[in-house]
């Protein structure tokens, strides 16, 4: 039988996450992270709403993720967010040794992979999941406030 706990399963969860950060005029950007199936972070981002450029999805689940394993190191957890990390969530993330990142759309301009960030040398690296949905949700996000 085939799980259905697979990437997609929890990247449309992000995707609800970004959903919400969207309707708070945040730039809708959604996080989940995971160990065995289970759903121990939810967050999106919050750097409006905290006044905190640090405030990103990925932050928030490193957060929420430590606190709720009782320790920094995220081993056994995958992270799965709507758009690439940025250098600064990729080096948090290398810190904490999640052990899996699984990303929706690619950012061109300012991911990780773009600016040439190290992710920790045992973290395996998705790209691409759902990426036509969470880049949809961006250009959406974008056009409303241009108008």
């Amino acid at each position: 039988m085939e799980n259905p706990f697979d990437d997609s399963y929890f990247m449309k969860k992000a995707l609800q996450e970004a959903e919400m950060a969207f309707e708070k005029g945040e730039i809708p950007v959604g996080a989940v992270i995971v160990i065995d199936n289970k759903v121990i972070a939810r967050t999106h981002n919050l750097t409006e709403m905290l006044h905190d450029v640090t405030a990103h999805a990925e932050m928030q689940g490193i957060t929420s993720a430590a606190n709720y394993l009782g320790g920094k190191y995220l081993i056994g957890c995958t992270l799965y967010v709507t758009l690439e990390p940025c250098q600064m969530c990729a080096g948090a993330l290398y810190w904490s040794q999640i052990s899996r990142i699984v990303f929706g759309a690619s950012d061109e301009q300012r991911g990780f992979i773009k600016m040439g960030t190290q992710i920790h040398p045992k973290t395996k690296v998705v790209g691409g999941v759902l990426a036509d949905e969470a880049s949809e949700l961006m250009k959406r996000f974008f056009a409303e406030r241009r108008k």
